[in-house]
């Protein structure tokens, strides 16, 4: 399984979604629209009626919103990822090189074990064929030496029974820990999708 591919996947799925929701964006500019008209009358009525000077600023402020509305994949969504970018970009860093290391011990751990077994004459035949085709070649035909070889066979048949139980394990954690990634990316781009769907509606009924 390519994790990279599913990770392009939503990447790909989040820049489709977008132009997408333009329509809800047009739904948003005319609630919006109808709610400023509604507070600017609001607020202008009740200036007259206190015979009081109009104050624009507070006035000022759905037409902010709309605007945020009109731009805002642009605006808001844009700077929602400008300012997440660098947190993204730095946590995918942090992923790709805890990643290396993992995968750059694991192949020194596999030296180090395959070295300490080679150099000892006992255990060498376990992780070599030369040295357990060597060594079979020296035993006889005798009733000793068939013993022997069936205990040699036994010994490296267990040892490699339990090298393939630790890397199955170690494929199964390695599993979790793409995996993982991957359902944080996919949250996150859920929450991107339904903030783009949602977010010009809930800017709208703030007006």
């Amino acid at each position: 399984m390519n994790f990279d591919n599913l990770h392009q996947i939503l990447r790909s799925l989040n820049e489709q979604m977008m132009p997408l929701c333009g329509d809800m964006a047009g739904v948003a500019k005319g609630i919006a629209g109808l709610g400023a008209l509604f507070y600017v009358a609001y607020r202008v009525w009740q200036s007259l009626a206190r015979a009081e000077p109009i104050d624009v600023f507070p006035m000022l402020r759905p037409f902010a919103i709309g605007l945020c509305i009109m731009f805002f994949p642009t605006v808001v969504l844009g700077t929602i990822n400008s300012i997440m970018s660098p947190v993204v970009q730095g946590t995918a860093k942090m992923l790709e090189a805890e990643t290396l290391d993992m995968n750059r011990y694991r192949e020194q751990k596999d030296k180090l074990e395959y070295e300490a077994m080679m150099r000892n004459p006992e255990t060498a035949y376990l992780v070599s064929n030369e040295e357990f085709d060597k060594q079979l070649e020296e035993l006889g035909w005798s009733p000793g030496d068939m013993v022997t070889m069936a205990g040699m066979y036994i010994e490296r048949g267990m040892y490699n029974m339990k090298k393939g139980i630790r890397d199955f394990f170690r494929e199964i954690l390695e599993l979790m820990f793409q995996a993982a990634a991957l359902v944080i990316d996919t949250i996150r781009t859920f929450f991107l999708v339904v903030l783009a769907i949602l977010g010009p509606i809930a800017f709208a009924i703030s007006v």
